[in-house]
């Protein structure tokens, strides 16, 4: 009896949790996995702890490397193999070796794509000088550590103040450069946290060294043959390095005409997460992930979305129409900003304006621990940030900030916006209390607590 074949496109956690899953609980595979790139499976979301000399080696940096799975019979991984066409009339898909160009048609019986993302270059002049680099993969990070290691390299300017932006430069600053950040909206981190915060991270993003300058129009880069300068609509910055940062684009031209995408190319998929041809499903990046607190469809590029999804979609694969939909996602993530951490989950005032979601949001600044315990390093203060609906009071969102590490916190909010609990609940929640570590409410039940109106205790 022939396994059933099993192609997968994109190596990343997508890829990497679908023949995790396909190997647990099958036996009958032939799995193919297809990876554009030569070096498999890098985390990029591990980049900052690599430029900043904090991981074992950069060949580390990956989920999962091919000789991992040389001993499996049912697996092969085949890197620097570019899957270029989707042939459903013939379930087949069209491959090209990227070392020698010849093309090879593989059959699938279930095709699994996680073709991911692909970093935004600014579209102006000089984007193809020397030193303007992007912020993303394998042969970028090898590139960048290099560049702060050179002390020729003295002016860095970081172009896009997300998360990735805000990683950049602060590992620059950390390499002892001059870093400039730049942003064409008007606040850094401003589609994932509202401005209560946004203002906070950048009084100390600029305490840190770093020139924080938004609202800005990039007009070109400029230099004979290495970058030089950036003009802006507001002033020209000197730059040796500029490291773009300026978000992502689904990787999916070679899909168009073929797998049905929305106006800005992300893949759709029912509530099975099967595209428009049979046996052909999609996860991760590329996709419009469904947003429990939106109850929409909206792009979540987090590894912990396509891992989810990879998860249902291997559960379900032989179901024509499985019995229950994908429950979605919430869509949390962290970060530090040097001394300050923060954590965020589910909507936010950008993100609820995007999907036409109704929010009341409520700002709480408060003592982690009891007010007997001294302000200070040991008893910082807090700020919590909660979105919820103005009528049910159900949590839609909410975020963290401290200079202690409260990003666990993150997680509680996480699981309260997934399982739909409302404000009511989050206030009277049984946490336990320490003094070395707390208050005798925590500071998410003293935060829902002041959303309902309640004194601070």
């Amino acid at each position: 009896m022939s396994k059933t074949k099993v192609v997968i496109v994109g190596a990343s956690h997508g890829g990497h949790q679908s023949i995790l899953e396909l190997l647990k609980r099958y036996d009958d595979v032939d799995i193919k996995l297809f990876e554009a790139g030569d070096f498999v499976s890098f985390m990029s979301c591990g980049m900052e702890l690599y430029l900043e000399n904090s991981v074992t080696g950069v060949n580390d940096v990956r989920n999962f490397s091919p000789s991992d799975f040389s001993d499996n019979k049912n697996v092969e991984i085949l890197n620097n193999h570019q899957v270029t066409k989707i042939n459903s009339d013939k379930k087949t898909v069209t491959v090209v070796n990227t070392k020698d160009q010849n093309s090879q048609e593989y059959p699938y019986d279930k095709l699994i794509l996680s073709s991911g993302v692909n970093p935004k270059p600014i579209p102006v002049p000089g984007n193809d000088l020397k030193n303007v680099f992007l912020m993303r993969g394998y042969d970028w990070a090898t590139q960048i550590k290099a560049k702060l290691e050179d002390p020729e390299v003295k002016n860095i300017t970081v172009v896009g103040a997300g998360y990735i932006g805000i990683e950049a430069a602060e590992a620059s600053v950390k390499a002892g450069k001059n870093v400039t950040l730049l942003d064409v909206i008007d606040r850094p981190l401003g589609t994932y946290l509202d401005k209560e915060m946004t203002d906070i991270l950048e009084k100390h993003l600029e305490d840190k060294g770093v020139k924080v300058l938004t609202g800005v129009n990039i007009k070109e880069y400029t230099g004979s043959d290495k970058v030089t300068a950036i003009k802006t609509d507001k002033k020209e910055i000197p730059s040796d390095l500029v490291i773009q940062a300026a978000g992502v684009q689904p990787n999916t031209d070679w899909l168009k005409g073929t797998v049905e995408l929305d106006n800005r190319g992300w893949i759709k998929t029912n509530e099975y997460l099967q595209t428009n041809l049979d046996d052909v499903y999609a996860i991760g990046d590329a996709t419009l992930a469904y947003s429990i607190p939106a109850d929409n469809h909206v792009p979540i590029a987090l590894a912990t979305v396509a891992r989810r999804e990879a998860r249902y979609v291997v559960k379900h694969l032989f179901e024509k129409n499985p019995a229950l939909p994908f429950s979605g996602v919430v869509g949390s993530s962290a970060l530090s900003v040097f001394d300050y951490h923060f954590t965020e989950s589910g909507l936010n005032s950008f993100t609820a304006k995007r999907s036409n979601v109704d929010i009341k949001i409520s700002f709480y600044q408060g003592s982690l621990r009891p007010a007997y315990v001294p302000a200070g390093k040991d008893n910082p203060t807090v700020y919590v940030q909660l979105f919820f609906n103005p009528s049910s009071h159900v949590l839609l969102g909410g975020s963290v900030l401290s200079t202690y590490d409260i990003t666990a916190q993150g997680n509680v909010l996480a699981l309260a916006i997934q399982h739909k609990l409302t404000v009511e609940d989050l206030a009277d929640a049984d946490f336990f209390f320490q003094p070395g570590f707390d208050r005798q409410w925590s500071i998410l039940n003293v935060a829902a607590q002041h959303a309902l109106g309640e004194t601070d205790f």
